[in-house]
């Protein structure tokens, strides 16, 4: 059976995911692909390999609008989303309400559950906000770190430490089971990151791939798109 490829941050994995029946339902296609750090996507779109959408940053796909390997007039986004704190689903939640309450909440952690530091969005600010809180050597030896937030989050949820916490984005603490969003980073340490997603200039199956970016954009679905977490851009 043919298959639209997306290539996208791991951010969108649930969102896309809840859509894949309707999707098929308009199209007759399913959705394949990959989901990951967002780095990581755009550099395997670059090196060829297939894909009719992207969902990445906004940064990103304007960087690929420039390079002429994305559709510029076909880029919508599809919501702001913000940097948040996890824990398993059967732990009392913490409180991360300021700059002070986070690096305790971290430094009380013997295991922090975190996306690539150096190719994810999620991962690269919080190796900023560790440096930032002054405790990046303190918790160098209990972090846990994962390709994707998706699966960092995934194995926060069958951690057998103690006092395990996870940090990525939202949208994969509301898509994993097993874990809980206990708060957003606060103020100071926060980051909401809008991602857009695009046709590629190489697609084969481009416009049902516009069909997918009408299903993950259209005001009809803003109630999906909030419980997974993505946030309205004008706020």
């Amino acid at each position: 059976m043919s298959a639209l490829n997306i290539l996208s941050g791991g951010a969108a994995q649930g969102l896309v995911g809840s859509l894949a029946d309707k999707f098929k339902e308009l199209t007759g296609l399913s959705i394949a692909g990959d989901f990951g750090a967002v780095g990581a996507m755009a550099s395997k779109l670059r090196e060829g390999a297939p894909a009719d959408i992207l969902v990445l940053t906004a940064t990103l796909i304007a960087d690929l609008v420039r390079e002429g390997r994305v559709d510029g007039a076909s880029v919508a986004d599809v919501g702001r989303v913000e940097m948040a704190v996890a824990v398993r689903a059967g732990d009392a939640a913490i409180s991360v309400h300021d700059a002070a309450s986070l690096r305790q909440a971290l430094l009380n952690a013997d295991a922090i559950f975190v996306p690539d530091i150096k190719a994810s969005t999620a991962g690269i600010h919080i190796a900023k906000v560790l440096q930032q809180l002054g405790i990046a050597e303190e918790v160098a030896d209990r972090l846990r770190i994962y390709p994707n937030g998706a699966t960092a989050m995934r194995h926060l949820a069958e951690s057998d430490a103690r006092r395990p916490i996870g940090a990525t984005q939202a949208t994969e603490i509301l898509a994993t089971n097993g874990v809980k969003l206990s708060g957003a980073l606060p103020k100071g340490c926060d980051l909401a990151t809008t991602y857009t997603a695009a046709v590629t200039t190489r697609a084969t199956h481009a416009r049902e791939a516009k069909v997918l970016i009408d299903l993950l954009t259209r005001a009809d679905q803003r109630n999906s798109r909030e419980r997974a977490g993505f946030l309205d851009t004008r706020k």
